[in-house]
């Protein structure tokens, strides 16, 4: 018998200090250790960041997802964290990245900015739907490119 699976969506804002390299390369440490806990623990998910904030999917078995949204909770990386849904799904949506990431750069950010646009990263206004759509479709898109051939010639 296969353990349930759940989902949880949260939204914080980052409170790391410094300039935009340093809160990129804090974004990074965030990415690196999360991959590997994630790995370990059986958590996959994904990472949206845009102006300042973080909106988050975690999937897994419910003890292992209240652990690790339980450690964001607690880093000091993360303040104002709101969770927007948590449920038993019936699959994993991103069953292959222990931590997917998306919004290094600007053509990220015009690919999810219907989120940002729609919400103002609010989160009064974030909905839990909008953002595990758009990391979906981002995903999809992210594979779907790396499964293309290069075109000759490049």
């Amino acid at each position: 018998m296969s353990e349930q699976i759940h989902r949880l969506v949260y939204f914080s804002r980052n409170a790391m200090p410094g300039t935009d390299g340093e809160i990129v390369a804090g974004v990074q440490q965030i990415l690196a250790s999360s991959r590997r806990n994630n790995a370990r623990a059986g958590v996959t998910g994904a990472l949206l960041f845009n102006s300042g904030c973080f909106a988050q999917v975690l999937e897994g078995p419910s003890p292992a997802v209240t652990e690790t949204f339980e450690r964001i909770q607690w880093d000091e990386r993360h303040s104002e964290v709101l969770v927007l849904e948590y449920a038993a799904v019936a699959a994993r949506l991103f069953p292959n990245w222990s931590m997917s990431f998306v919004g290094a750069d600007r053509s990220d950010q015009q690919l999810f900015g219907d989120v940002s646009a729609k919400s103002g990263f609010n989160p009064i206004h974030l909905k839990a739907d909008r953002i595990f759509a758009t990391l979906d479709r981002l995903m999809r898109e992210e594979e779907k490119q790396a499964a293309s051939p290069e075109p000759a010639g490049r």
